[in-house]
């Protein structure tokens, strides 16, 4: 029995810094068994919390040269984490950071030089999980779901409350998953307007009403009406949430009230449409996960179709760099870490880059 000691590396788009989870994770039979055994979030400086956000706006040669300038600059963040903890690091699994996603353009591109992690952290690394599912049809999203089936299979619904909110499920034999919709990226874009990065437990949504316009606006937007596979992007944000925020005039608290209400309804009608049986178990995870006003208001649209579980806070905060850690183990096993039931993709592949250090 292999036992891989592999760190897992997340950025996600609600921009909030870079996560480290350092695992061991191995099979018994035919179940996958995972430990985590360090952590550490990084948060984003202003400045290159602003360059992320806009790297969609950068000329070519300008993306590529943040591409190898962020990928050094992951490697620096893991080789002082690893000399810090002492660690034994057989590889590096990284997810980096989604500039573009346009599926339907066959295009998707995450920065974060796999070479350049590579020769900085001197370790060996796999990344780029994304471009071999687009190449083959699909979404290249999302791919957190093949740890769902492999490491949380008990519960009935699997719910990551991120930037964007996606879940994953059984259905028909298979696993679906796809992109709800809006969560912390509408939140966070409210607050930093007002120099907050976030609000707190939901505090400041708690004191809010809803502004019944805005929130209507919001469940009519197109995406809720397609049928899945589907995923959104930073790019979809920006062109058809953005507005009706910037329209909206009201109270920073109502906004948030009104963004929470909005995510919790999307999310409780998604549940509800794919239930297969009474008293079902959605297991939360994601920095919406520790949203208390969020998960409150999500357990009342639920009612009694399903009970929210919400995990320990490590594993809220650190399940997608443990996945990411999962698919690297399964692509160097040449074992499928992609699922074509969950992105539409022509066939399952074990998706994944190894790049090694010199």
């Amino acid at each position: 029995m292999t036992t891989y000691k592999i760190l897992g590396l997340m950025s996600g788009t609600s921009l909030d810094g870079l996560d480290l989870a350092y695992c061991t994770i191995w099979q018994e039979g035919h179940t996958w068994q995972f430990g985590i055994k360090k952590t550490k979030s990084v948060s984003y400086s202003a400045e290159m919390q602003s360059q992320l956000k806009d790297a969609i706006l950068l000329p070519a040669d300008s993306l590529l040269k943040l591409n190898n300038t962020y990928g050094t600059w992951l490697g620096e963040q893991c080789n002082l984490f690893i000399e810090d903890n002492g660690l034994e690091v057989d590889y590096i699994a990284s997810h980096g950071h989604t500039t573009h996603h346009q599926p339907k353009n066959g295009l998707t591109y995450q920065i974060g030089s796999g070479q350049h992690l590579a020769n900085a952290s001197k370790q060996k690394v796999v990344s780029d999980f994304r471009t071999n599912d687009v190449a083959l049809g699909g979404q290249g999203a999302p791919l957190v779901p093949i740890g769902d089936r492999l490491f949380f299979s008990k519960y009935d619904f699997c719910l990551n409350l991120g930037g964007i909110s996606n879940i994953s499920f059984e259905h028909n034999g298979s696993r679906v998953a796809y992109d709800i919709g809006l969560a912390n990226m509408i939140l966070n874009y409210i607050t930093r307007k007002n120099d907050l990065d976030y609000d707190a437990g939901g505090n400041l949504a708690k004191n809010g009403k809803i502004n019944t316009v805005m929130l209507q606006k919001l469940n009519a937007l197109e995406f809720y009406k397609l049928p899945f596979p589907k995923s959104i992007g930073y790019e979809w944000f920006i062109e058809e949430v953005v507005p009706i925020v910037e329209s909206t005039e009201d109270s920073m608290e109502n906004l948030l009230c009104t963004g929470v209400h909005h995510i919790c309804e999307q999310v409780a009608i998604q549940i509800k449409a794919n239930k297969k049986k009474a008293g079902s178990t959605l297991f939360v995870t994601g920095g919406g996960a520790l949203n208390d006003f969020l998960i409150e208001t999500l357990q009342q649209k639920l009612g009694d179709s399903a009970k929210v579980v919400v995990p320990s806070k490590q594993l809220i905060e650190f399940k997608e760099a443990l996945v990411f850690a999962l698919m690297g183990v399964l692509r160097i096993e040449k074992k499928t870490n992609v699922l074509c039931s969950v992105t539409g993709a022509k066939r399952d592949s074990s998706s994944g880059v190894l790049f090694l250090p010199s």
